[in-house]
């Protein structure tokens, strides 16, 4: 079975080099491309985090990572994905975008994940998180 390690740094051009690197010093983040594994949606914390809520009550979900601060979360969709996508405010990184991602150990310093890969390959299901925005952007709206 692969791990989470093994699947993220798949993604990489060296995938040795780069386990051997990230293994070295975990708390840094590897600098990994877009498009060939997955793509990822960043969207601002104040909708994702809700959007992320009515993700788990719908079913399992793929990885999402947030800052630091929380302002920012990344989901793990299926490649192009990207190429596709026209939400307002969210940034859709495919290929030839490179993404910052933490090392899936489950520690919460700086960049961390709020949802870790699994090492199967599942991905968020970019129909399910378009639904799961329009119910965060409706919620946070409120009543007009």
């Amino acid at each position: 079975m692969r791990t989470a390690l093994d699947w993220l740094t798949a993604a990489a051009p060296d995938p040795h080099a780069c386990r051997t690197a990230w293994e070295r010093t975990p708390a840094t983040p590897a600098l990994l491309p877009a498009g060939r594994i997955w793509d990822a949606l960043l969207v601002p914390g104040a909708l994702g985090r809700p959007a992320l809520a009515v993700l788990r009550q719908l079913s399992d979900t793929g990885p999402v990572l947030a800052d630091p601060a929380g302002d920012r979360l990344g989901f793990l969709v299926p490649p192009g994905t990207a190429a596709h996508w026209t939400a307002t405010g969210v940034r859709a990184a495919g290929p030839g975008n490179w993404t910052p991602l933490p090392y899936p150990d489950g520690r919460r310093h700086g960049l961390h994940w709020l949802v870790p890969p699994d090492g199967t390959g599942t991905l968020v299901d970019p129909a399910r998180l378009e639904l799961a925005l329009h119910d965060a952007a409706a919620r946070h709206a409120g009543p007009r």
